[in-house]
């Protein structure tokens, strides 16, 4: 490229970048695809649009130049410049879906084919990448027969062990892939543990890494295609393609093992291509009928739908047992995050405003309550066994995530209390699952206070002051009661409420009028506190957002933030999810 033309970042967040550079792809027959960078070629000292392209992650999308640049080397210096910026980000390999026409033009710049469709091809330019994942493929290799199943185990239930189980039995070695996209309800590790878990004690079943080179829907670009009824096809045929001769190969794979899909469009086409493709690769296919519940499939979406509606006892007996704890987990994570979503609040940080706090916001607790999920999975395991843990046990996983979520807050104390409370009623549920396989309040309040009566007062804490010097009980006080006002008063209003638009907000306001709330003590006294009380019942009994607004105004100026109760409402739904 001479240097009559310059190549610039044209960040398409900017509206205006945005719109130039859909028109200039459109006219290029292109359309624009989901892309974290995007550059252009400009003449020097004009800004017309001659040439750009783009990435999402590693991949890159969406090159155009137009028709009087294209003989002047700009292709090539674009896709240099792209590659250096992936690369930049730490990617070691760089990959390119495009039209079969446009092949030799990228294997002149260095790339080599992955995998090729009628209409579209991959290809990869890097040191590593597929080479590196190839060598790890291999590297498990048996000898025998094997088999493969890819799945997303999202997240894995009976019918995934069912499918597994069955599979294994006709091979002699079965390699289970789960897809690696972290674009699912759990996150890739996850799956993979659950997986892992599912699979123990399945001799000769062997749970690969998962990578990058499965095509889903949701990474296939669509940008080059004419028309959008053709990518389903062509993204599932480049998919069947580079599982043939690249994944199952190396894995030296010759059945292809799926489950039947009854219900699914889109799935019923895959498993149509799946036969029509694999065997012409020399790999058999073996669709297997799906495990069912009554006249229905088990299906990992009616999991997921069942934990979005708070419903554990609906999802539970759908998943495999060791997948109970990500379950629980899940439903604290959502239990927070609905908490921290009701907006407005009374001096707490919401999506309107930050509260009576000047360290938090929004986007602060979301970073906490991420970090913290990965622990309330592994409290959740804790509990998964015939015995109640220890304290110290409890202590160490606790002070574990309470240092997660204080690096991931730059040590701002945003969940601690929730964490504690959260943390036992998760031990506790999971505990009860183990032994009787279903969870009734009787004997999780039992199960909770006896791993609260366990601990040791705190000592030298906020909490601690504020108990001594108001005679209140704190939060490790419930605990060991077994949260009595929670079940017999605060629960049964939450679920009174369904439907109400407003329903957390009332529960927060109706929490408000009898908890000692000792966040509200340590900020502003017993005096206050007995006001935030009668106000809380005040707004109950004539409620209206616009008084709550005006509220949360006052709590603002005057440095309130009912934060105890906050921590008991998050508790409330994830019991009410737990018990429903």
């Amino acid at each position: 490229m001479s240097n009559d033309f310059e190549i610039q970042s044209y960040p398409l967040t900017v509206r205006t970048n945005r719109e130039r550079v859909t028109a200039f792809l459109a006219a290029n027959g292109l359309r624009l695809d989901a892309l974290d960078y995007y550059a252009v070629v400009t003449a020097v000292g004009d800004d017309q649009i001659l040439a750009g392209g783009g990435l999402d992650k590693d991949i890159i999308k969406c090159i155009a130049v137009s028709d009087t640049l294209r003989d002047e080397g700009i292709s090539a210096t674009l896709v240099s410049h792209l590659m250096s910026i992936a690369m930049s980000r730490q990617y070691e390999a760089v990959k390119v879906f495009t039209k079969p026409s446009n092949q030799k033009i990228f294997e002149s710049l260095g790339f080599h084919l992955l995998a090729e469709a009628p209409k579209a091809v991959l290809l990869e330019n890097g040191l590593s990448g597929w080479l590196t994942y190839e060598r790890y493929l291999k590297s498990l290799r048996r000898e025998g027969t094997s088999g493969l199943i890819v799945m997303n185990a999202n997240p894995f239930t009976r019918g995934h062990h069912f499918l597994i189980t069955q599979a294994a039995r006709q091979v002699d070695t079965l390699f289970v892939i789960p897809v690696k996209e972290d674009r699912s309800e759990f996150s890739y590790a996850e799956r993979k543990a659950m997986l892992e878990a599912g699979c123990r004690n399945i001799g000769n079943v062997i749970v690969c890494e998962g990578s990058d080179y499965s095509i889903s829907a949701a990474t296939f670009p669509t940008y080059f295609l004419k028309e959008l009824d053709e990518a389903a096809t062509t993204q599932m045929s480049l998919d069947l393609n580079l599982c043939a001769k690249r994944i199952a190969s190396a894995l030296g794979a010759k059945i292809r093992f799926v489950g039947s899909e009854p219900l699914d469009a889109m799935t019923q086409r895959y498993n149509e291509l799946m036969h029509e493709i694999l065997p012409f690769e020399g790999i058999s296919v073996v669709e297997m009928a799906r495990l069912s519940e009554g006249d229905r499939a088990i299906s990992a979406s009616a999991v997921r739908t069942a934990l979005a509606e708070g419903k554990f006892s609906e999802a539970a007996p759908k998943v495999y047992p060791t997948t109970i704890p990500y379950l629980l987990a899940k439903l604290a994570t959502i239990a927070l995050q609905s908490e921290l979503d009701s907006s407005p609040k009374p001096g707490l940080v919401d999506q309107i405003d930050t509260g009576a706090h000047q360290d938090m916001d929004y986007n602060l607790m979301c970073r906490s309550i991420h970090a913290l999920h990965p622990h309330f999975v592994a409290l959740a395991q804790l509990g998964y066994q015939e015995k109640l843990p220890t304290s110290e046990e409890m202590r160490r996983l606790g002070l574990e995530a309470e240092r997660e979520m204080l690096l991931a807050t730059n040590n701002v104390n945003t969940h601690k209390g929730a964490l504690f409370a959260m943390g036992l009623v998760l031990i506790a549920a999971a505990h009860n699952y183990y032994i009787h396989g279903v969870i009734q309040e009787q004997p999780l309040r039992t199960a909770i206070c006896r791993l609260a009566s366990d601990f040791p007062a705190p000592k030298g804490t906020h909490g601690d002051a504020v108990r001594r010097q108001y005679n209140v009980g704190g939060a490790l006080a419930q605990a060991a009661a077994g949260y009595p006002d929670l079940f017999a008063d605060w629960l049964p209003y939450l679920r009174q409420l369904k439907g109400d638009t407003f329903a957390a907000h009332k529960t927060l306001l109706y929490i408000m009028t009898t908890l000692d709330d000792t966040n509200v003590l340590h900020r502003k006294g017993a005096q206050v506190a007995s006001e935030v009380k009668e106000e809380a019942r005040a707004l109950l009994s004539n409620f209206s957002e616009a008084e709550l607004i005006k509220l949360n105004q006052r709590y603002i100026k005057e440095n309130i933030s009912p934060g105890g109760s906050a921590d008991i409402l998050s508790l409330t739904f994830l019991l009410n999810a737990i018990l429903s």
